[in-house]
């Protein structure tokens, strides 16, 4: 069997794209597996594919789609803003001189999207204005972006008042594109929760799922050099029970009568 990996959730630029690619073909290397880079365009039919040896999801489609059918690995910490160990926030952000000094000031307004199952744009954002809805509504309406960079495009446009961001993707942004965050904001950081982990595809062996935990957990040098370069300080093995708190959220925005982002 070839394996494929990827790591598709932080590629805002070809440098960090290329420096991804160049963590992953290390990792298996150590792992003393072959595996073939891929660029999947369908990343649910991707993670559950059984050719996949190595890639990265959300914590909310993980816990909602993907559990039981991949592995967790382990969850990068990032020398971010907004990163706390393998803990992230999303920096909820509104274009400035907008009129929005508060989560209440953006009742009413368009909210921008990257995804219906991503936490950090979607779950994040639903839990953080749930206290201020009225009636299970809070936003005018929301625009579903596919992407968090194109979120803070309709933001700096004025196509849209506020979005969420993994505070991860607007710091690479951050180096790597600043004209995108020309005229934004942070508002204020989203509750915490554990990052976004990298899996073992559910047809790797137990002790090749180990192999490739350890080069993560205990890095080589050539290992640990590429990590640096990625902002990623150090690696932390997340438990099932810690992702919890990704539901958590979608369930007290639910008691708060706010079950769907709108």
């Amino acid at each position: 069997m070839t394996w494929q990996i990827a790591l598709p959730m932080y590629n805002v630029s070809p440098r960090i794209e290329g420096a991804y690619e160049a963590l992953l073909l290390a990792l298996a290397g150590e792992a003393g597996v072959h595996a073939e880079l891929a660029r999947p365009h369908d990343l649910p039919s991707f993670w559950r594919s059984p050719e996949l040896l190595l890639s990265q999801t959300c914590g909310y489609p993980y816990m909602t789609q993907l559990r039981g059918d991949v592995a967790l690995l382990a969850t990068p910490c990032f020398d971010f803003s907004g990163c706390e160990g393998s803990d992230y926030r999303s920096a909820i952000v509104v274009r400035e001189g907008g009129g929005i000094r508060s989560l209440a000031d953006a009742r009413g307004r368009v909210a921008a999207v990257n995804e219906r199952h991503s936490h950090s744009g979607m779950n994040a954002l639903r839990h953080a204005v749930a206290p201020h809805t009225r009636d299970g509504r809070f936003f005018a309406s929301v625009k579903w972006s596919g992407s968090h960079a194109a979120s803070l495009r309709l933001v700096r446009e004025g196509a849209a008042a506020i979005a969420a961001i993994d505070s991860a993707t607007f710091g690479y942004l951050a180096l790597e594109q600043p004209d995108s965050l020309r005229g934004l904001s942070i508002l204020q950081y989203s509750a915490p929760s554990p990052g976004l982990p990298l899996i073992a595809g559910r047809a790797v062996p137990d002790e090749l799922a180990a192999q490739l935990r350890s080069a993560l957990l205990a890095p080589s040098p050539a290992v640990r050099q590429l990590m640096s370069a990625l902002h990623i300080d150090r690696f932390e093995h997340r438990t099932d029970a810690d992702y919890e708190r990704v539901l958590l959220l979608e369930a007290q925005a639910r008691a708060a009568g706010y079950p769907v982002l709108t």
